[in-house]
């Protein structure tokens, strides 16, 4: 069967339903199509690992995409993109028609090289509701990943009074992303909530037991869970637009409006790498405010606005009564400066390069996440003697 839209979407997370909203927003009679590859419309994904593990609820997580009358299909994989008859082509053999596409095929967890066929991978809904099937008090939950997932799935397990064991490569929590000084003591924090904390440990291999599963360490110690969540970042799926001849690294390249090398397909969200002047080189970022920012101004550019994606997008996270807000670049590799109100309970990290502030860290620091865009996109130069105080570590 043969659809023809005037703009299709591929991709029903939230990147594509911010695009959906825009586009309807700037044009009321056009025809909007949406493929989604999931059973379940648009929702949020942050309370997956956050807020439904708390007192959130189900019912608040999904998006309004009624209110953009698009033509959403579920359950539905785009198999090819035919730029010249522009045409998508899906599993089920139907034929969409575009004058403009949007790419937000967000990315694929990565996994495990000794397998683990029954790790939950976590990213989904229904990630969400196969590990809520599993979690009781007292239950065994192993994390494996000390990055930003799994440090808050480890929390959230915690909190749901199960025993919590964290399995990672690396010598402390976040370590590839907070100053040591921080990493060691979210570290010993965790412990002190009861987490098993095993840093330096890798799976070596996993098998299904009657009970759940049973895991071979690095250590050469085995470990019985009832689950086993893994938090290791995701792959974005640039495999349509590859195939189609777009031009790809670490994302589908995008310029300041979102378009590919193709003018009339866009990309958004996870999979999309864009300029980011701030910090003078291309970026791919996989969190909630990119990808729904950068879907609404794809939308925008779609519809023929004058758009420009031109914010440096902030994420966040939540870790038992820790939080922050974060911009930009952080990465412990690069020179960090600590300001703090209370140690490591309040104040912020700087990153430098080369004179210039490329990422800042607001721990429990509320309300200055423009003030860290204008610090990073400033010229400097900046050292670790200026730098200090730059921001105040208590809103």
């Amino acid at each position: 069967m043969q659809h023809a839209f005037d703009y299709l979407i591929i991709g029903a997370g939230m990147a594509g339903e911010a695009a959906a909203q825009a586009l309807r927003e700037a044009d009321a009679k056009a025809g909007i199509g949406m493929l989604g590859d999931e059973s379940h419309p648009p929702y949020d994904r942050p309370p997956l690992s956050k807020k439904l593990w708390k007192d959130g609820e189900e019912a608040d997580i999904w998006r309004p995409i009624d209110k953009a009358r698009a033509d959403v299909q579920l359950s539905r994989r785009a198999t090819k993109i035919d730029r010249a008859a522009h045409a998508v082509h899906d599993d089920k053999g139907d034929t969409w028609k575009y004058r403009k596409l949007l790419i937000a095929t967000g990315g694929t967890p990565r996994k495990l090289p000794s397998g683990g066929g029954d790790f939950i991978y976590y990213r989904t809904f229904d990630d969400y509701q196969r590990l809520r099937r599993s979690v009781k008090p007292g239950a065994r939950i192993a994390v494996v990943g000390g990055g930003f997932i799994g440090s808050e799935i480890a929390a959230a397990m915690a909190m749901n009074d199960c025993k919590v064991t964290m399995l990672f490569p690396d010598d402390a929590i976040g370590a590839r992303v907070y100053p040591e000084s921080l990493a060691d003591a979210v570290t010993a924090y965790y412990r002190e909530k009861g987490v098993d904390v095993r840093a330096g440990i890798t799976v070596e291999s996993g098998s299904s037991t009657a009970q759940g599963a049973q895991l071979k360490l690095s250590d050469g110690s085995t470990l019985a869970a009832d689950a086993v969540v893994a938090g290791l970042g995701i792959t974005p799926n640039v495999q349509l637009a590859e195939a189609a001849g777009l031009k790809v690294d670490n994302g589908i390249i995008v310029n300041e409006h979102l378009q590919t090398s193709d003018p009339d397909i866009h990309a958004a969200g996870d999979v999309a790498s864009f300029p980011a002047p701030a910090l003078g080189k291309r970026i791919r970022v996989e969190h909630e405010n990119a990808a729904i920012t950068m879907g609404a101004r794809a939308g925008k550019c779609m519809a023929g606005l004058d758009a420009p994606y031109d914010e440096l997008p902030f994420f966040y996270s939540d870790l038992f009564d820790l939080g922050y807000e974060a911009v930009g670049t952080l990465d412990s590799r690069l020179e960090t400066v600590e300001q703090w109100v209370t140690p490591f309970r309040e104040g912020v990290v700087y990153y430098l390069d080369a004179g210039r502030v490329r990422g800042v860290l607001l721990w429990n620091t509320w309300g200055q996440v423009d003030a860290a865009r204008d610090l990073i996109a400033s010229p400097g130069p900046f050292d670790a003697e200026n730098v200090r105080g730059r921001l105040p570590a208590q809103a």
